[in-house]
């Protein structure tokens, strides 16, 4: 089904570089949920610092996994690119709450980010949504 005529078809480039771009955040998000589920001793000391139960690592692992997944699969990418959002404001709040430095704080924020513009660069469907156009006088 084609959208509304307000989007312009996409180059190579322009998709490439929405892959590279939600590419990073995929590779992170894989890594971080892969520490959680094999208990990795990292994890478990991120979690004791952080003032959560080990006992939370496999349910986070779980669910960090099924919103990366989620976000994979083109067809349901904007759910997940949400569901990722809503993830990775919980790790924002929780590093706010214990005090840490600002680098923690930002990097969330920043996968975030490379999730939804990468997103936004490869799909049509986010662009027809929220059209970044230039004003015509």
């Amino acid at each position: 089904m084609q959208s509304s005529a307000q989007t312009a078809p996409v180059s190579k480039k322009t998709l490439w570089a929405g892959y590279v771009l939600g590419a990073l955040p995929v590779l992170m998000l894989v890594f971080s949920s892969s520490m959680k589920l094999t208990k990795h001793a990292t994890a478990v000391v991120g979690m004791d610092k952080l003032g959560y139960p080990e006992s939370l690592l496999l349910g986070l692992g779980i669910l960090e996994l099924a919103c990366t997944i989620i976000y994979i699969i083109p067809r349901t990418s904007v759910l997940g690119a949400i569901l990722l959002t809503g993830y990775l404001g919980g790790a924002v709040t929780t590093h706010l709450r214990v005090g840490d430095p600002f680098s923690f704080v930002i990097i969330p924020v920043i996968l975030g980010a490379l999730a939804w513009g990468g997103l936004y660069l490869r799909d049509e469907r986010l662009r027809a949504l929220i059209p970044f156009r230039s004003q015509s006088v």
